[in-house]
């Protein structure tokens, strides 16, 4: 089949794709207390997912006081005033559902996916964290524990565990990005219970929630719930903090090594890139994509399979609220020294920064881009995250249906400009990752 051939076929399945992708229809309104709350009516399957995001991360924290978002990640399954202590799972779970949460520099999330008929339990759960979690000093001692074994499983024993803590402590100088939503231990153990009551009755407040539901619901039933459940919670009455520091830009690389508890050597990049919803923040997406999208992607292709100097290479965009970072990371193959594959590296980046990417490459990354879309769409539980996201982030809900098309209008020469605008060597960290038994 001749090349032509190919790349027309190419255009024709990305146009399938696009077309097949239906709109998604939801309903949003605000409560007098401030809550956001977003509808979508699916009633292919009967479940539900219920869920509510606090636009409170690690990023809304006090410098001295780091993990406090995360913490309450998990201080919020406690229970209530009408919630016993360890029932809030077993009430979950003995319906027939599932739920979870996650914190990041930005927002808190937590979801619960339920049959259908269990709607109203969802949104009495979420009700009651809202209006009156159990916060007191057994809690809080109990929590202290799990926080900081998750932080020594996940992060202190954990193989290259501690790569974004390394990373985001050097590349942010002033916001307060330069500590992860993991936090500090020390802090956690310092803090008082009036603090933790003073974190929760700032950010877990209507005004800073936005209520996102989907799935097997009646519409009007649902707003009908959602009244009486929330409508009576009290808006909150304390000052939202939200960081309007401005990092200063970056004027040298930043080089260090870091001694894991490791037995390969990795090698990263981390360049500095813009806030989410931002221009280039969609060209950026489609570069790593271009980069490290799978693997077929050009540094995969080349550094692990062609020149087999690495086991494993990819690169990351991590979209923030604020400034973000673009990381790249590689594992050398046996024998191979980190400044050999660093190297290599560099000349994939060298390579998007000189040379303009073909048509057929073109048209992979956005057909790549579009079965993105199609797949986190694919759930109720999907939906309700993005629609929350969306939300939250950029105030238009609606970009569900059109953030698509903001990708669609990067061109070939916009995705060479950002790689030169922004993987500057000059403007970014590099860390070497070696075997503690190197360190002298």
């Amino acid at each position: 089949m001749n090349r032509k051939l190919i790349f027309i076929l190419m255009i024709v399945c990305s146009i399938l794709l696009f077309a097949d992708s239906k709109k998604i229809e939801f309903g949003e309104y605000d409560l007098e207390n401030g809550l956001h709350v977003i509808l979508h009516q699916d009633n292919s399957t009967p479940i539900v997912a219920v869920s509510i995001m606090y636009h409170v991360g690690s990023k809304n924290e006090h410098p001295e006081r780091t993990g406090f978002a995360h913490f309450f990640e998990h201080l919020m399954f406690e229970g209530s005033e009408n919630i016993p202590r360890g029932e809030y799972f077993k009430i979950v779970q003995g319906s027939g559902g599932t739920l979870n949460a996650n914190t990041s520099f930005d927002r808190t999330f937590y979801y619960q996916i339920l049959p259908s008929n269990q709607l109203e339990l969802g949104l009495w759960l979420e009700s009651e964290r809202l209006l009156h979690a159990k916060i007191d000093s057994l809690g809080v001692e109990t929590q202290r524990k799990v926080v900081k074994e998750e932080r020594s499983q996940r992060y202190d024993n954990q193989p290259y565990g501690s790569i974004l803590e390394e990373i985001f402590k050097r590349a942010y100088s002033e916001y307060p990005y330069s500590w992860t939503p993991i936090g500090s231990v020390q802090y956690i153990d310092m803090a008082t219970i009036d603090e933790f009551i003073e974190f929760y009755e700032t950010f877990y407040v209507p005004q800073n929630a936005t209520l996102s539901i989907a799935g097997d619901i009646d519409i009007d039933k649902t707003k009908e719930l959602v009244d009486l459940y929330f409508s009576g919670i009290p808006a909150g009455s304390k000052e939202i903090y939200r960081p309007n520091i401005v990092e200063p830009p970056m004027t040298a690389e930043i080089r260090d090594t870091v001694y894991d508890n490791i037995q390969l050597p990795a090698v990263i990049h981390s360049y500095r890139i813009p806030a989410q919803g931002t221009e280039d923040y969609y060209a950026i997406n489609m570069l790593t994509t271009l980069l490290s999208g799978g693997q077929s992607s050009r540094m995969y292709k080349e550094l692990v399979d062609n020149k087999q100097l690495a086991l494993q290479a990819a690169s990351i965009p991590l979209s923030l609220e604020a400034e973000g970072q673009f990381i790249v990371f590689g594992l050398p193959n046996v024998g191979i020294e980190p400044a050999v594959l660093e190297e290599a590296i560099q000349e994939e980046i060298n390579k998007a920064k000189n040379e303009l990417i073909s048509d057929s490459e073109f048209e992979k990354l956005r057909n790549q881009i579009e079965s993105r879309f199609v797949q986190q769409n694919s759930t109720v539980a999907g939906i309700a995250e993005t629609l929350a996201d969306y939300h939250v982030y950029f105030g238009d809900a609606n970009l569900i249906n059109t953030e698509l098309e903001r990708y669609m209008r990067v061109t070939k020469e916009d995705i060479k400009r950002v790689a030169n605008d922004y993987l500057d060597e000059n403007q970014r960290v590099v860390l070497y990752y070696l075997p503690k038994s190197q360190e002298k």
